[in-house]
């Protein structure tokens, strides 16, 4: 495994974010209109629902929704390389094809996990106040949740030509997965079908990850949660490696 050429892949996409000032801006709109605006006009409806206030409960599911619309950006710039023919350099370079992947990996889970922490800094602002242990845990699961998600960005990025053939992909996959992971509602008393959606949904368990840490709040369980996401994201890494080859 070439070491410094996945640093170099992995500190070019990190560069890469912060001179894209419109991707930290969106970190920090993405939340202001999701917790209070969305939050408080479903409050009522909600009320009593999940057992908490009910912008304590979605703000799990809006640091999950940063980290997937995150991710699945990231894998954008294989595209780009691809159109400007950066990527064609880098084929050429005496490094392996898996840790190209793996410092895009590296690169699109860092970039999330940085806009997932700016979401984190609205917390007080719903009465949410984690201690230095749970920042600790939530950042570790964020960098593996979205480096999950960031295998499959890769994946899908592999096969599309255009910018245009991916952001429809990326969003038919990112909507579904969003609105079925429990973010904006408890996956209790669900209908049977419902149900089973969910629970193949990968996100699903990130997000109940990190509602356990943040307001102690477990659909299924800690273990249950770490595993299902480390699994799915070593699927869709090792699928995501010959394609980028074969690519």
């Amino acid at each position: 495994m070439n070491w410094e050429g996945i640093y170099a892949i992995w500190l070019r996409d990190l560069k890469a974010m912060f001179r894209e000032r419109s991707r930290l801006y969106g970190a920090i709109m993405r939340p202001i209109l999701w917790l209070f605006i969305m939050g408080n006009g479903l409050r009522p409806a909600m009320q009593g629902v999940s057992g908490v206030e009910y912008t304590q409960f979605i703000f799990p599911g809006v640091v999950g929704m940063t980290l997937i619309f995150s991710s699945l950006q990231s894998a954008t710039s294989i595209i780009w390389d691809r159109e400007f023919g950066f990527l064609r350099e880098v084929m050429v370079a005496p490094m392996s094809r898996g840790a190209v992947v793996v410092g895009k990996v590296l690169g699109g889970s860092t970039q999330a996990t940085v806009q997932g922490l700016i979401t984190m800094l609205f917390a007080p602002l719903v009465g949410v106040y984690p201690t230095p242990v749970q920042v600790l845990r939530i950042v570790l699961l964020m960098l593996l949740i979205s480096s999950s998600l960031t295998s499959l960005g890769i994946l899908i990025a592999s096969r599309m030509t255009s910018f245009e053939g991916f952001g429809a992909i990326s969003n038919f996959v990112v909507m579904p997965m969003y609105f079925l992971s429990g973010s904006i509602y408890p996956l209790t008393n669900l209908p049977l079908w419902l149900k089973a959606l969910t629970t193949i949904n990968p996100l699903s368990y990130g997000v109940d990850a990190m509602r356990g840490q943040i307001i102690h709040i477990y659909h299924f369980s800690l273990l249950t949660d770490v595993l299902a996401i480390a699994g799915f994201g070593a699927v869709m890494l090792t699928l995501a490696i010959p394609m980028f080859s074969r690519s």
